[in-house]
C-alpha cells in the first residue's frame, strides 16, 4: 500500500529525476510554457510555484535558494525582476495545466504547463 507516499518516481533514479525536475522548471520559467507528459507536468508544477514564491520574497537568501535549484542565472534574474512583480497581487496558483490528449508515438497523456498571466 502507498499510503501517505507523495510524488512520482517516473521510472528514474533519484538524481536523474531531480535533474529532470530542475530542467523542466528552468524551461517553464524561461519560456513561460512547456509541453510535456501529464505526470511530469504535475510534479514540476509545485516546484515552479515554489520558485515564484521565492522570487516574490526577493531577499538574498531566497535568490540563493533559487540559484541552487534553477540551472540558469539569467532565468533567476528574470524570475526576481519580471515575474515576481507580475505576481505581486496573487497569493498562489501561478501555473495552469492544460491537458492535450495522447501523444501519437506511445499514447502518453500530454499536457501544457504555463504560467498564468
Amino acid at each position: 500500500m502507498r499510503h501517505r507516499i507523495t510524488g512520482r518516481k517516473l521510472g528514474r533514479p533519484t538524481a536523474h529525476r531531480w535533474a529532470l525536475y530542475r530542467n523542466l522548471a528552468t524551461d517553464l520559467l524561461r519560456y513561460e510554457k512547456i509541453v510535456t507528459t501529464e505526470a511530469k507536468a504535475k510534479e514540476v508544477r509545485s516546484l515552479a510555484e515554489k520558485m515564484v514564491t521565492l522570487g516574490k520574497e526577493g531577499s538574498l537568501a531566497s535568490r540563493r535558494r533559487a540559484l541552487a535549484f534553477i540551472t540558469d542565472k539569467k532565468v533567476v534574474d528574470k524570475l526576481f525582476d519580471e515575474l515576481a512583480s507580475q505576481y505581486d497581487s496573487r497569493s498562489g496558483g501561478y501555473t495552469r495545466l492544460i491537458k492535450l490528449g495522447p501523444r501519437l508515438g506511445d499514447g502518453a497523456a500530454m499536457a501544457k504547463l504555463e504560467l498564468v498571466e
